[in-house]
């Protein structure tokens, strides 16, 4: 391994270019040309160009704190989702191929100390909001601390967590007390069955269990995801609202999206506005509520329903223009849109001995190429990217 002092961007980015032109894309940052394409990340090979259009319907939302979160459209980025595992203890079909996929070793990922520095440096640039996604997040053992170490970041609002449920409820009185204060539980199923088989695992009632858990905690809501997908579990759909009528639960239905593995299909999509009427036609008072600019939901509320119905229409009407969301994978590489295969790694540069000011400057290159929007629902089909596991829910 080589060996390197503490760099400034300049010598690292030169250094780079002399070992491996290649390595990490980033020469048109050492070049006062205007660059064409950037390869992100030792992952992405020229397959992995952007597919995003790039017309300019966007409205700023927001005041920014940094230029480093603010993209070429305007568009401040304070919400940062962070993948801690690629591994998960299902194998739900819309995520990944029944024979599972290959993982990122162990020695390759974020480690605790990685990802609270990375954190802090969005933390400090105006990000508000972190999500933990994985692969399943409880099964990274040093889950609880970092949510304790992320809770002292300040300027950091909110930490939320998507779970697949299945250990959560032994865990989450702990995750709270350490600042853990939002979150998502996804389930496609309230069949038992039908769980076993959408997933390849038992635990239906275990994820049941911690549902209930967060509400007894006072998560309000407690979110449930919902995949939608078409003759599998469109049936269902005003069952799942029915859950909403007691209990401070909002049921997101999401449009099945395709990813790497997933066999996806347009036929198996049930657009946002059929699932929509097919409430309505079961629901009386069914009333749109006022979205933020950078919600990815539509969100309604339904007489006499404690909780809310929201719809995930990414397939069917993309919400690109207020997003404000960015990724950080679990082997470090850092990713602007999720249906955009660029990636650009921050752990290289990290072991290369960079430092956090030449992170952010890497970090602000990638936000500035950030597209207008990420194209049709077909084009996406076929363009490559990475399994869902691998990017983070």
């Amino acid at each position: 391994d080589i060996k390197l002092p503490r760099l400034t961007l300049s010598s690292f980015l030169n250094f780079i270019l002399q070992v491996d032109p290649m390595r990490v894309g980033l020469r048109s940052l050492t070049s006062n040309s205007a660059p064409t394409r950037v390869n992100y990340g030792h992952r992405c090979s020229n397959a992995y160009s952007t597919c995003c259009a790039t017309k300019p319907e966007v409205q700023p939302v927001e005041t920014p704190s940094s230029d480093m979160l603010v993209d070429s459209f305007g568009r401040f980025h304070n919400y940062l989702r962070i993948s801690l595992t690629e591994r998960c203890n299902l194998r739900c079909q819309y995520c990944m191929p029944a024979e599972g996929v290959e993982l990122t070793p162990k020695a390759e990922l974020l480690s605790h100390d990685e990802i609270i520095r990375i954190a802090n440096l969005f933390v400090t640039s105006g990000v508000d909001k972190i999500r933990l996604t994985g692969g399943e997040p409880t099964v990274r053992k040093d889950l609880e601390d970092i949510c304790l170490h992320l809770s002292g970041l300040k300027g950091l609002k909110t930490i939320a967590m998507t779970t697949n449920g299945i250990v959560l409820s032994k865990k989450l009185p702990r995750l709270k007390e350490c600042g853990l204060s939002a979150l998502n539980i996804s389930l496609d199923t309230l069949i038992p069955a039908k769980f076993e088989f959408m997933t390849r695992r038992k635990g239906h009632s275990k994820v049941m269990e911690s549902i209930d858990t967060a509400i007894q905690l006072g998560y309000d809501p407690v979110k449930i995801n919902c995949v939608i997908m078409r003759g599998m579990n469109d049936d269902e759909i005003c069952d799942f609202v029915e859950l909403t009528r007691h209990k401070p639960i909002n049921v997101r239905f999401i449009e099945f999206m395709p990813f790497d593995g997933n066999v996806w299909n347009v036929k198996k999509l049930v657009p946002y506005a059929e699932i929509l009427d097919k409430v309505r036609q079961h629901f009386k008072g069914v009333e749109r509520l006022q979205d933020h600019p950078s919600d990815t939901a539509k969100n309604f509320k339904i007489d006499g329903h404690v909780g809310t119905i929201s719809f995930i229409t990414s397939m069917t009407e993309h919400f690109c223009a207020g997003c404000n969301r960015l990724r950080l994978l679990a082997d470090g590489n850092f990713k602007v849109c999720l249906f955009g295969p660029s990636e650009v790694s921050l752990r290289e540069p990290i072991h290369s001995g960079l430092d956090d000011a030449g992170l952010k400057e890497i970090i602000s290159a990638a936000v500035k190429r950030k597209k207008a929007k990420h194209a049709g629902m077909f084009d996406i089909a076929k363009t490559a990217n990475r399994p869902m596991i691998h990017i983070g829910g």
